[in-house]
C-alpha cells in the first residue's frame, strides 16, 4: 500500500528544521506533500506572499524526489481528504509545542477519521529553530545563513531591506 502524508505549514520562511523533518518524512513516506497554508492563522503576519513561500519551499526541497509543494486555503482535513492522504506529519521542537499539536490532531481526529497524525522532533540542531526567530534575527541584522537555505536567506534579506 503507498502511503501519502501532508506536512502542513507556513512555511514563513522555511527553515533547515522544516527541510530536515521533510527529508526524514520522504524517507517514511512514499509521497510527502508540503502544504503551504495561504491564509495564515491571524496570529501570525507572513513576511512572504503565498507565491514567495511555495517557490523558496520548492528550492528548498528540490533534491528531495518523493515530494510536492503545493498550496492549500481550506480546513487542513479538506485539504487531506482532496490529496487522498493517510497521514498528517507534524514537528514537535519542544514539550511545549505538545500541547497545542494534541489539540489540533484531536480535532483532526474528529473530522477525518481514517488519518493519522505521525510526529517527527528535528534534529537536536535544529530544534531550536523556528520561522518567525529567524525572521527576527534576520531583522535585526543577525547571520541566518546557518539556519535556512540560501536562497531564503537572501529573499529575506531583500525583503528586509525594501
Amino acid at each position: 500500500m503507498s502511503v501519502t502524508a501532508i506536512y502542513p505549514g507556513t512555511f514563513d520562511p522555511i527553515t533547515n528544521g522544516h527541510i530536515d523533518l521533510v527529508e526524514r518524512g520522504a524517507r517514511i513516506f512514499d509521497r510527502l506533500i508540503i502544504g503551504v497554508a495561504a491564509f495564515p492563522s491571524p496570529t501570525k503576519k507572513p513576511a512572504f506572499t503565498n507565491d514567495e513561500r511555495l517557490g523558496l519551499a520548492r528550492i528548498a526541497l528540490e533534491h528531495i524526489p518523493n515530494i510536492e509543494v503545493k498550496a492549500f486555503d481550506t480546513l487542513l482535513a479538506h485539504f487531506v481528504a482532496k490529496e487522498n492522504a493517510q497521514v498528517i506529519l507534524r514537528g514537535l521542537r519542544a514539550v511545549s509545542d505538545f500541547e497545542y499539536e494534541f489539540q489540533l490532531a484531536s480535532m483532526n481526529r474528529q473530522l477525518i477519521k481514517d488519518v493519522e497524525t505521525v510526529f517527527l522532533t528535528p534534529s537536536e540542531e535544529y530544534a531550536y529553530i523556528s520561522s518567525s526567530l529567524v525572521r527576527e534575527v534576520a531583522a535585526l541584522g543577525g547571520d541566518i545563513e546557518r539556519f535556512v537555505h540560501p536562497r531564503v536567506a537572501e529573499a529575506l534579506a531583500n525583503r528586509l531591506q525594501g
